[in-house]
């Protein structure tokens, strides 16, 4: 079988559904470790036995919903190749508007002073290592819960070589006492029971879901962020896309101010923000 012949079965709609053209070239591409490029140019050339039949497999799982970022292990975040696995949430385009935003921050604060970041709910550590990779001189901190997603965002800091202090435990719980200028997070947000998780149904769904609205976690860490944040420090949060006026709510509930919302690439209001200007004791 050619590469040409093995990319039209993959997208056709036998023997099960037909595959997205940009999937069925990153799954043979893994398999024959070739660009997208490559694979257009040399579609004449013939699959070994082994790599048609890896393909085959790859294409099954691909058809039974598995994210091509767990079948190829890996996925492009804001300029980073990151590895994943079942582990963490593969890392979405959308996200990097919480990264622009909080490098849009960094780059307005005194450069002086290296400014303490807080990534909350790290997974593959795809937004911690996106901002230490574009804001070298900040001191990074990044918390999760499980122990195989820190696992994997630590393998990536190393590989990346960018360093990170990583932490375990549950949201604040993994930094008592300290305060930072600048905390980010990408925690769930998707209401149990949402009909959209089917779709997701290989992603763990510890980061996926929180409670019946979708904001508990949200209200957790909203509660608990003044008292881990410097004066004039900001949270800047992800949430859905109907969630943006909820989210400033809490927010103004825990007594921030300057508070804002950004939207995504799609123009759904996605991140949302808000500065402590009160002193803590």
């Amino acid at each position: 079988m050619s590469i040409a012949q093995a990319l039209k079965q993959a997208m056709s709609a036998a023997p099960g559904p037909a595959l997205d053209r940009v999937d069925a070239f990153a799954l043979l591409g893994h398999v024959v470790q070739r660009e997208r490029a490559w694979l257009i140019t040399h579609d004449e050339q013939t699959l070994t036995p082994q790599a048609a039949a890896q393909f085959e497999q790859l294409c099954a799982r691909r058809q039974r919903g598995e994210p091509v970022a767990y079948l190829v292990g890996e996925r492009e975040f804001h300029g980073l190749r990151l590895a994943v696995n079942p582990a963490v949430l593969v890392p979405r385009p959308d996200t990097e508007t919480l990264v622009d935003w909080a490098l849009e921050w960094l780059a307005q604060a005194d450069a002086a002073r290296p400014a303490q970041v807080l990534d909350l709910g790290t997974g593959s550590g795809a937004i911690a290592l996106a901002v230490r990779q574009a804001c070298p001189h900040c001191h990074m901190t990044a918390v999760d819960l499980s122990l195989a997603a820190l696992a994997q965002a630590q393998t990536n800091g190393e590989r990346l070589g960018l360093p990170v202090h990583w932490r375990q435990g549950s949201w604040w719980d993994a930094v008592a006492g300290q305060r930072f200028d600048l905390v980010l997070s990408n925690p769930p947000y998707i209401a149990e029971g949402d009909p959209h998780l089917a779709a997701l149904q290989h992603e763990p769904k510890m980061a996926l879901t929180s409670g019946a609205d979708g904001l508990d976690d949200l209200r957790r860490i909203i509660a608990q962020a003044p008292s881990h944040l410097n004066l004039g420090g900001s949270l800047l949060l992800e949430h859905g896309w109907d969630q943006a006026d909820a989210v400033q709510d809490l927010l103004r509930q825990a007594g921030f101010e300057n508070i804002s919302s950004r939207a995504d690439l799609g123009g759904q209001w996605r991140c949302t923000g808000g500065q402590n200007l009160r002193v803590n004791t």
